[in-house]
C-alpha cells in the first residue's frame, strides 16, 4: 500500500482573510459570478501561498466553480509545477459572502521541490508500464511528465495509457504512472470504471422518449438533454456505433429479439438520470455544461460489464452471457456509470484505494437515487445494486448490509484501501444507507431491509433527499482527488453543516452515520 497524504481544510482566521477596501465595503456588492469567483480565487493564492502549500515554481487553473445562493463560492483547481500537472496537488478555495478567503481543502501539505528532469525516457516508460501490466501501448494515446503528489515523497512521472485485455473482453484501457528515473509503476488506474456490471425497454418497460428527426427517419438522440444518444456496437469493442435510427419513432419490444430494445433502457437511464442532477441540483448534464454523453450498447461479445469512459465520454453495456447475467442496461447502473462522469467532472476521486471505493460508493448512491427519483412502474426502486443484471435477480451489492455479497465492507478497517474499489464502496454506501434510512429493519417498497451497525449504535435516518444533498455537495465541493473516508467523513460533515447547520439534526445524524461504520 501506497501512503497517502491527508487531506486538509484550512481555515483563515479573520485576521488572515483577504480584506476589501473600505469603499468596496460601502458600495453596493456586486452579483458574484464564475468568472469573479476565479478571479478572487487566483488572488488568494498569491496572498495565502502557506495555505495552498503553493511553491514559486506553482500555477493555478480553474478546474469547476460553485457558487451558492448567498454569493460564497468554492472554486476547485488545478496544480501546475514547473508546467507539469501535478496529480494530486488540486486544490479548493472557499470564498465568503464578500469574496474573502475563508478556508483551504487540499492534498498536498508541502511546496514542492523535486526537479522535473527525467532520467528515463518516454517510450522506455511506456515499455516499463505495458511490461509490468502485460499489456501494450495504446494507439493515439500521450506520454506527458507529470508529478505525483500522492505519496508522501512526490514523484516524477511519466503518464502513459496502456492497453491490457480484461476477463470479460473489454477494452481494459488503464491509466499508468511510471517513476520518471527508476522505470518502476508507481500507480495505475481503470479508464473504464465499471460495476459488477417511448419504446420498450428490456428493464423498464414502455416509457417516453425524446428523439430527434432527421429527413424520414428518428434518431435515437434526445434534443432536450445535450444531444445525448445511443449507438449499436453490433457486438464490437472499438469505434463508436451506429446511433440507432427508426421510421415510425417506436422503439423496442421489450424482448431481446429487437436490437433496440435495450437501446431503450439505456437511453431512458441518461434522461432520468440529467433529470435528476438538474432538478435536484440544478446541475445541466455530466459536465454541468449542458452538453450530452452518449451510450454504446450490444457492446462486446456476451460482455459481462457496464462501464463509464472518459475518453469517449460515454457510457458502454455488455449484452451479458446469458447464462448468468442479461443485459447491464438497468436504470440503476445507468445513473451509477453517468455518476462516474459527474465524479470525474468533480472531485475527480482516482479509481484506486480509498478514494476508488468512495468513486464506485458514490456512483451506487446516486444510481440508487436516480431509480427512487425516476419512480419507474417496472424497475421498482430499492436500496439494492443491479438487482435486474443477473438472470436470478441476486444483487451485485447490498446498501444496508454490504457484506451480504460475501465480499464487500460494511465497516471501515485498516484494510479497506487495498480491497478491489467495488468492495471497498461498501463503506460508504452503508454511511448512506445509514444515513438515509437508518438502523434496523426496515419495509420500503417491499422490500426487506435489516441494517446493522459496526458499534451497536442506533442511527435515525433523514431521508433520501436530505442524505443526497449532503453527498452531492461534499463530492463537487469539499472531495479532492484522494479523499479517504475520513476526509469524505469531514467532507459530508462541512455540506451538512453549509446546508442545515453546525449541530442541527441533519449535521448529527450525518456523524452518527459515519461513526457506526467506524470512520471516525
Amino acid at each position: 500500500m501506497r501512503t497517502r497524504a491527508i487531506v486538509t481544510a484550512t481555515t483563515l482566521a479573520a485576521s488572515a482573510a483577504l480584506a476589501a477596501p473600505a469603499a468596496a465595503q460601502a458600495a453596493e456588492p456586486q452579483p458574484v459570478t464564475p468568472a469573479l469567483a476565479v478571479s478572487r480565487a487566483e488572488n488568494a493564492v498569491g496572498s495565502h501561498k502557506a495555505a495552498f502549500a503553493a511553491g514559486a515554481a506553482d500555477t493555478f487553473s480553474k478546474r469547476n466553480v460553485l457558487v451558492e445562493k448567498n454569493g460564497a463560492s468554492h472554486v476547485h483547481m488545478h496544480r501546475a509545477y514547473r508546467g507539469l500537472q501535478v496529480i494530486g496537488g488540486d486544490v479548493i478555495a472557499h470564498l465568503d459572502t464578500s469574496g474573502a478567503l475563508s478556508a483551504v481543502t487540499k492534498t498536498q501539505l508541502a511546496p514542492l521541490t523535486l526537479a522535473a528532469t527525467p532520467t528515463l525516457s518516454a517510450a522506455k516508460a511506456v515499455s516499463a508500464a505495458s511490461k509490468a501490466l502485460g499489456g501494450k501501448a495504446t494507439p493515439g494515446a500521450t506520454t506527458t511528465l507529470a508529478v505525483d503528489a500522492l505519496p508522501a515523497t512526490p514523484v516524477l512521472v511519466w503518464r502513459t495509457v496502456i492497453t491490457v485485455p480484461d476477463a470479460a473482453g473489454g477494452e481494459g484501457v488503464t491509466h499508468v504512472l511510471v517513476d520518471a528515473h527508476s522505470g518502476k509503476v508507481v500507480d495505475k488506474w481503470a479508464d473504464v470504471q465499471t460495476v459488477e456490471g417511448s419504446g420498450t425497454g428490456y428493464n423498464v418497460g414502455t416509457v417516453p422518449l425524446d428523439t430527434t428527426k432527421s429527413g424520414s427517419t428518428y434518431q435515437l438522440k434526445d434534443p432536450v438533454r445535450g444531444g445525448t444518444y445511443t449507438t449499436d456496437m453490433n457486438n464490437r469493442r472499438i469505434g463508436q456505433g451506429q446511433i440507432f435510427t427508426d421510421p415510425d419513432n417506436v422503439w423496442g419490444t421489450g424482448t431481446l429479439s429487437n436490437d433496440q430494445t435495450v437501446a431503450v433502457d439505456a437511453q431512458y437511464s441518461v434522461a432520468e438520470t440529467w433529470d435528476y442532477y438538474l432538478e435536484k441540483f440544478g446541475r445541466s448534464g455530466i459536465a454541468g455544461d449542458g452538453k450530452g454523453s452518449y451510450n454504446k450498447v450490444h457492446y462486446g461479445n456476451r460482455y459481462n460489464n457496464a462501464g463509464w469512459s472518459d475518453s469517449c465520454f460515454c457510457m458502454i453495456y455488455g449484452d451479458g452471457d446469458g447464462t448468468t447475467f442479461g443485459p447491464f442496461t438497468s436504470l440503476d447502473v445507468g445513473g451509477h456509470e453517468m455518476t462516474h462522469g459527474v465524479t470525474s467532472r468533480t472531485a475527480g476521486l482516482v479509481y484506486s484505494g480509498e478514494s476508488g471505493g468512495l468513486n464506485e460508493s458514490m456512483s451506487d448512491i446516486f444510481g440508487t437515487l436516480v431509480e427512487f427519483h425516476s419512480n419507474n412502474a417496472k424497475d421498482v426502486a430499492d436500496y439494492l445494486i443491479g438487482e435486474t443484471i443477473l438472470l436470478d435477480h441476486t444483487p451485485l451489492r447490498y446498501m444496508d448490509d454490504p457484506s451480504k455479497d460475501g465480499a464487500s465492507a460494511k465497516c471501515w478497517s485498516s484494510r479497506v484501501g487495498s480491497l478491489d474499489v467495488h468492495y471497498s464502496s461498501g463503506v460508504g454506501n452503508h454511511a448512506f444507507f445509514l444515513l438515509a434510512v437508518g438502523s434496523g429493519a426496515h419495509t420500503i417498497n417491499g422490500v426487506a431491509y435489516n441494517s446493522p451497525t459496526c458499534d451497536g449504535s442506533t442511527v435515525a435516518g433523514i431521508g433520501n433527499d436530505k442524505a443526497g444533498a449532503i453527498f452531492y455537495k461534499a463530492l463537487t465541493t469539499y472531495m479532492t482527488s484522494n479523499t479517504n473516508y475520513s476526509q469524505a467523513r469531514t467532507a459530508t460533515l462541512n455540506a451538512a453543516r453549509d446546508l442545515y447547520g453546525a449541530g442541527s439534526a441533519e449535521y448529527n445524524a450525518t456523524a452518527a452515520a459515519w461513526t457506526a461504520v467506524s470512520v471516525a
